[in-house]
């Protein structure tokens, strides 16, 4: 949102600044459009690394593969596979000292966000997580919305436990009580702009 000084008459060059500015906002905005939560996060992740702001990667999924074809001596196909355990969050690593730990869902309600994208383990990792000290959230995107918001995991973990890991929670909570993760150039979702915030406003999550 942009607040406009009360009281000050607009220039007609400052009006054309202005609304060249939410042109470019827009543009940024619908620019995203299409691509997944996970791509937007792993392009921020690379940003971040190569300009050494922070150390943050998608953990990887144990799996155990138990069939593979071989139709070419230089080519394999695995026909098989199964997890070897309940995976936790999606990502994890260090920015400026502090571990971080987050999940990344997406949906395309426009209203809420179901309790059934997480599961019960993923809540006890990250409780476990906030309970050794790390910051612990998770990043929501509505679709079709073209938003994406930080959640804090104390207040996801209490949601959970007040619902029994059931019904959804509205949009517009999500709205109120996370971060709104502003739409940008390089990266599109720079998303730890809101992980200062949520830093400094760790305490009254907890």
């Amino acid at each position: 949102m942009v607040n406009y000084p009360k009281g000050m008459h607009q220039q007609s060059s400052a009006a054309n600044a202005v609304s060249a500015a939410k042109l470019s906002q827009r543009g940024m905005r619908y620019g995203r459009r299409g691509m997944g939560l996970e791509d937007e996060i792993n392009l921020a992740n690379e940003y971040y690394l190569a300009n050494h702001l922070a150390v943050i990667h998608k953990k990887p999924t144990p799996v155990t593969i138990v069939g593979v074809d071989y139709p070419a001596r230089s080519a394999a196909k695995i026909t098989e596979a199964y997890f070897q355990k309940p995976s936790t969050t999606d990502y994890n690593g260090v920015y400026q000292g502090r571990y971080l730990d987050f999940d990344a869902k997406e949906t395309r309600n426009k209203t809420s966000f179901p309790m059934k994208n997480f599961h019960a383990h993923q809540i006890e990792h990250l409780a476990a997580i906030i309970a050794q000290g790390g910051i612990g959230f998770v990043i929501i995107k509505f679709s079709a919305l073209s938003e994406s918001y930080l959640y804090a995991g104390p207040l996801l973990i209490r949601q959970w436990q007040e619902m029994d890991g059931r019904h959804s929670i509205p949009y517009q909570q999500i709205a109120e009580a996370g971060y709104l993760i502003p739409a940008g150039l390089n990266p599109s979702l720079d998303y730890l702009k809101v992980v200062d915030q949520l830093i400094a406003d760790w305490q009254q999550w907890l």
